[in-house]
Formats: structure tokens, sequence, C-alpha cells
């Protein structure tokens, strides 16, 4: 059944969202119709005031409203560690974590030379000059824990390691509450390579 031209407008755009089928624009794009007019334009109001007033941290480009992000600007962080990510959605669950309490540099990708992404395509740059002008004295490298992002953090160590930085790695292994024998080999190696002693 053909759908009203603004319907399909709405579903063709949700569809466009990432992660999100027919299925699931179709169920969103009802939901905005019966709701009543002021929470479709809360919504998309919202939608609006993010794309006028978010931009990238001048300093470690996280999302931020301002010049700086809350990070950078608070007083209470450890800028003597910094924590180097890929994405900005890669910081939210090192801070829920509520372990991390120094301060962030965001890549904006990861290398990847089958897709064409090399060094200059990323901000490493920026983090060598951060490193040149912070007092900063580890850098935590956590890039996702695939080719593309371990490729990334061991160019990276290559890189810092002269500077008389100590670099690390997040520790991976089992998820607490897990069992052995559903464990992938790379998981369970990766445990198993960084034991520590009880």
């Amino acid at each position: 059944m053909q759908s009203a031209p603004a319907i399909q407008k709405l579903l063709d755009e949700l569809e466009r969202l990432p992660g999100v089928g027919p299925k699931s624009a179709q169920r969103m794009a009802y939901w905005i119709l019966n709701s009543d007019r002021a929470t479709a334009l809360r919504l998309a109001e919202a939608i609006a005031e993010v794309k006028d007033t978010v931009r990238f941290c001048s300093r470690c480009f996280n999302y931020a409203e301002g010049d700086l992000c809350e990070i950078c600007a608070s007083t209470k962080r450890d800028q003597g560690i910094l924590c180097v990510v890929s994405e900005p959605r890669d910081i939210p669950p090192i801070e829920r974590t509520a372990v991390f309490s120094g301060v962030y540099h965001v890549l904006g990708g990861a290398l990847s030379p089958m897709e064409g992404v090399g060094p200059d395509d990323l901000r490493i740059a920026e983090l060598l000059a951060r490193l040149a002008s912070e007092p900063v004295t580890e850098v935590v490298l956590a890039t996702n824990p695939n080719i593309e992002g371990e490729t990334t953090a061991a160019y990276l160590a290559r890189l810092i390691k002269p500077l008389g930085i100590t670099v690390t790695r997040p520790a991976s292994g089992l998820p607490v509450g897990g069992d052995l024998e559903f464990a992938d080999e790379v998981t369970l190696g990766r445990a198993l390579e960084t034991r520590r002693p009880l």
C-alpha cells in the first residue's frame, strides 16, 4: 500500500538512521503521527538545536556546546592522563565506569588502509601538539579492540614512546559474570595475556 507523500518522506528519512530498517522506521513514523503536535515539535526542535549548537571541542574534539567540552573545562580532571579514543561516542561508556578521571583526545576515526584512512586523515598531529604543550605523563590508547583499532594503537605507541610518556592500553578479557565456555578464543587469550597477580 502506498503511503501519503509526507509519510513516505518521513519513512525515507527515518530509514537513513543507522540500525533503522523499514519496520522500525514505520513504528517511529506512526508514533510521531499519533503523538500530539507539541511532542512532535519538541523532537524536531531538539534535532534542530543539536545541529545548531553542538560543535567539536577545540582541545580534544569531543562534542561541545562551547569552545571546550565539559571534561576539558573541568578543573577536577587529571590533566596528566590522556585517553585517546576513535570517536566522541567512545567517551560516554568510559565515563560511566567512574574509574577514569583524566582527559580525552578524539582521533576522528581509526587507521584503515583498505578504506583509504591514513595518519593524515586523523587528528594525530593535534595529539602530538597536545603532548608537547600539556603536562601529560600517560597516554591510554583506548581504540577499539579490532584490526583498525589495534593498528592505530600500535602506530600511536611508536610515535609517543620516544617522547618519554608512558603508553598504556586497557586490558581486555572476560566480562564479569561471564562463563568461560561462552568466551571466544581471542577474548579468552587476551584475558590470559593480561592476567594479574591476586
